[in-house]
């Protein structure tokens, strides 16, 4: 409460001592808030690095899921396509033969 009552009161009515000390704390607080600023930024920043990292490693897995999948797919596509001829060779054949 000094500090407000400090900064509200004329530079007369203060002494110079009194003033130096309301600015140190001035400086020392604004200090400590830029040394949490900095703590903060640190926090956030390797937050931001372990969600990068998370991500990056999500992406690495979809994609060779993703890889699967297609040959897998692949595989069921010619599967279904060597049934679907022999199907239509079998039905040729029997049209043929009666």
């Amino acid at each position: 409460m000094v500090e407000h009552n400090i900064y509200l009161q004329s530079k007369e009515e203060i002494s110079k001592s009194e003033y130096i000390i309301y600015l140190q704390n001035k400086v020392q607080e604004l200090e400590d808030k830029v040394e949490q600023l900095r703590l903060s930024r640190r926090v956030l920043m390797n937050l931001i690095e372990k969600i990068e990292r998370e991500k990056n490693s999500l992406m690495e897995k979809l994609e060779r899921e993703n890889k699967k999948l297609h040959k897998s797919n692949y595989r069921y596509a010619k599967r279904l396509l060597n049934q679907n001829l022999l199907i239509a060779e079998l039905q040729s054949k029997l049209s043929n033969s009666n």
